[in-house]
């Protein structure tokens, strides 16, 4: 059992992976932070959602998803895609370079051009 207020990190390679029990979590994906993405992270409602921005896209599809949580409250951000792969959350945490965040996550200390794992809520309960 975790200490209150302690936040588990859930490495989902996508974010169809989370669900209700996944609630409060850091949820580090592979997936792209488009909106089809946000909703399934909407549906968990982890602290944090951490994306892969894609190459950002046509129209900022690839980051779409960091607007419509901010909405909802929710804090999330992405990674570049040229410093972590695509659909592997391990790369994510283990290498990703923040490139986008929403206010809810800038409000958690996350911070665009900076190396994500660092800046993660010192608190979270690594898996084993």
């Amino acid at each position: 059992m975790r200490a209150p207020h302690t936040p588990a990190l859930r490495l989902v390679d996508s974010i169809t992976e989370l669900g209700p029990a996944d609630a409060g979590c850091v949820a580090v994906s592979g997936s792209h932070g488009g909106l089809s993405s946000a909703r399934y992270a909407l549906a968990a409602h982890p602290l944090l959602s951490v994306f892969n921005d894609a190459g950002v896209g046509k129209d900022a599809a690839g980051i779409a998803g960091l607007a419509w949580l901010q909405g909802h409250g929710l804090a999330a951000c992405t990674v570049s895609h040229t410093s972590a792969c695509i659909g592997l959350a391990k790369s994510t945490l283990d290498s990703g370079v923040v490139s986008h965040a929403n206010e809810a996550a800038r409000a958690l200390g996350i911070e665009p051009g900076k190396a994500l794992l660092p800046q993660l809520p010192t608190t979270i309960r690594r898996p084993a």
